[in-house]
Parts: structure tokens; sequence; C-alpha cells
């Protein structure tokens, strides 16, 4: 059984949010067309993101979620997601399918600073 909730760790490298995850074989996979200033907006108070942050995400909500993208369409082999509190879309390319069998009708996010920053 998969787990039900998941966590990346995102960070931005020249000037591009993305991704490693070797469980799903997955090296500097990008956040493309509108999920770049969604996780701008999402990470705006915390401390170097770009450097790294934690995103926990899961199809079902769980407590302390920030964020709930709901699902708009189907494009390209990706699905578009809308944050409607600040009336952003997204879209999440065939990686998403590394983390869910379907494209959830909404996905449930966190982000978290990744380690401690000194002053």
């Amino acid at each position: 059984m998969a787990n039900s909730i998941m966590v990346i760790f995102p960070y931005r490298y020249q000037d591009i949010w993305m991704f490693d995850d070797e469980k799903v074989e997955l090296v500097q996979e990008p956040f493309v067309e509108g999920m770049p200033e969604i996780i701008d907006l999402f990470v705006q108070n915390i401390q170097n993101a770009e450097q790294g942050f934690k995103l926990f995400f899961s199809a079902t909500p769980f407590p302390k979620y920030q964020a709930e993208l709901v699902w708009v369409r189907e494009e390209c082999g990706g699905n578009w997601y809308r944050w409607e509190e600040h009336q952003l879309e997204g879209w999440l390319c065939p990686a998403l399918f590394k983390y869910f069998f379907d494209a959830p009708q909404s996905i449930y996010c966190k982000a978290e600073q990744s380690h401690a920053v000194e002053d």
C-alpha cells in the first residue's frame, strides 16, 4: 500500500523550481506552467526556501494542510490544478502518476522549512 501523505523536497536551481526523488527515479524534475508562481506564493514565509523546503501532499485532507489544489482538466498527459484561494492555476506533468494511480480531484499541501536556518 502506498503512503497516504507523501513528501518531496523542492529547491530552486537556475531560477527553476524542481525536485529529486530517487524512490521514483526523478532527478531535477521541474515545475512548469503556473506551478512556479503557486510555489513562490506558497513558500513566501519560509526563510531560504530556494535552498529547499519540505512539501507534504496527499489526495486526502490532513491536519494543518495549507492549500487545496483542485483538479481542473487534463492536457498533454498532465493535469491542471487550481488554488481557488488565490485564483491561480498550474500544470502538473505526468510525473504526478509516480505518486497517484489517477489524477486526484484535490491535492492537499503543506510547506515547511526543511532545516534549521541560522540567523
